[in-house]
């Protein structure tokens, strides 16, 4: 059987390390960045085509951190 996760579920620690491994991501993007156990959210305020492109360059900015990081992203 393969294994998918390291760390105990229902532990403190999981969210922890989540946190401390996510944390440089946060660091590069701009807007709203909700972080919670283990799940991530971009958001922002788009009302003009300029806010649109800089959401666009953030969430490329966030793919790239993903494909570096080898971490699977659910887009839903």
């Amino acid at each position: 059987t393969a294994v998918t996760s390291v760390v105990p579920q229902s532990s403190i620690l999981g969210p922890v390390l989540f946190n401390i491994f996510t944390n440089d991501l946060a660091a590069e993007l701009e807007g709203v960045i909700s972080k919670f156990s283990d799940d991530t959210k971009l958001g922002r305020a788009v009302d003009s085509l300029e806010g649109r492109e800089a959401l666009q360059r953030h969430l490329d900015k966030s793919e790239g951190w993903a494909i570096t990081n080898h971490v699977k992203v659910n887009k839903g």
